[in-house]
């Protein structure tokens, strides 16, 4: 009110993430917000959350609403001033103010000696930095107590940590699927059938599955195995657990359905 900025409080749920329709009239409700001018404040919504859909801490929930606007930066404010070298609590250390890559942060734990990433809730953070990034969002950690932190960040000043967008913007449908919805289970398929989905961009069709693991209806998202166990995709299935014993190493009848359908899979 004192900048006289109008804002609107919207109030999330996971639910609100994993069901599409739920998802799209969310990114609706936000992209109208924006377009009128209002600054969205986003929260979880704790009157209806309970532990076993809860998101876990609000890094995670900002990275999965950057996706669901499309945002460009995403900047999460801390109480340091980025990543660091190494523990600066703990050890001298220099302040990393671009980290192109995001495998420089493999295998890194918050509170590690030594770690970059200290203690404090970083390791969340950095893992907001990985949803946010792949799905093509820049990020920035900085420090919330700084002067004026956003308007020097949005005018390029270098503050912080950035993160460059790790590749360009997928579509929205196969972004929901990679980041937001949780696999279920697993469904395990040949050689043939992994070379198809990753080289040919095919739907995997039951010829190409040879079994699964876990519990799954239709419509969830499941993860895809090849034959040495290694996850390399993950997709919308059209077949429960239940169905997939009768179906799996058999050829497509008529007026039957693909496994997975390409557009409903993202190669990881």
């Amino acid at each position: 009110a004192k900048r006289r900025v109008p804002v609107g409080q919207v109030l999330l749920t996971q639910d609100d993430f994993v069901r599409r329709k739920a998802y799209l009239n969310a990114h609706a409700a936000l992209a109208r917000l924006l377009d009128l001018g209002v600054v969205p404040i986003v929260n979880e919504n704790d009157t209806v959350a309970v532990d076993e859909i809860r998101f876990g801490d609000n890094d995670r929930l900002a990275a999965l609403v950057s996706i669901m606007v499309h945002a460009d930066l995403l900047v999460i404010l801390s109480d340091i001033d980025g990543v660091y070298s190494a523990d600066p609590k703990r050890h001298r250390a220099e302040l990393l103010t671009h980290i192109d890559g995001l495998r420089a942060l493999d295998g890194l734990r918050a509170g590690k000696s030594g770690s970059p990433l200290g203690s404090g809730g970083m390791a969340s953070k950095v893992e907001a930095v990985r949803v946010a990034s792949a799905s093509g969002t820049g990020v920035v950690i900085a420090n919330a107590r700084a002067d004026a932190i956003l308007r020097r960040i949005l005018q390029g000043e270098e503050v912080g940590t950035f993160f460059p967008a790790h590749r360009v913007r997928g579509r929205s449908r196969k972004l929901w699927i990679e980041f937001v919805q949780n696999a279920r289970g697993t469904i395990v398929v040949d050689a043939g059938a992994q070379k198809a989905l990753v080289s040919g961009g095919k739907s995997l069709l039951p010829a190409g599955v040879v079994g699964h693991r876990g519990a799954f209806v239709i419509g969830d998202a499941v993860e895809v195995a090849g034959p040495d166990g290694s996850i390399f995709a993950k997709g919308i299935t059209n077949y429960g657990a239940d169905e997939i014993p009768s179906i799996q190493g058999s050829s497509i009848k008529e007026g039957g359905r693909e496994v997975i359908h390409r557009d409903s899979l993202v190669i990881l």
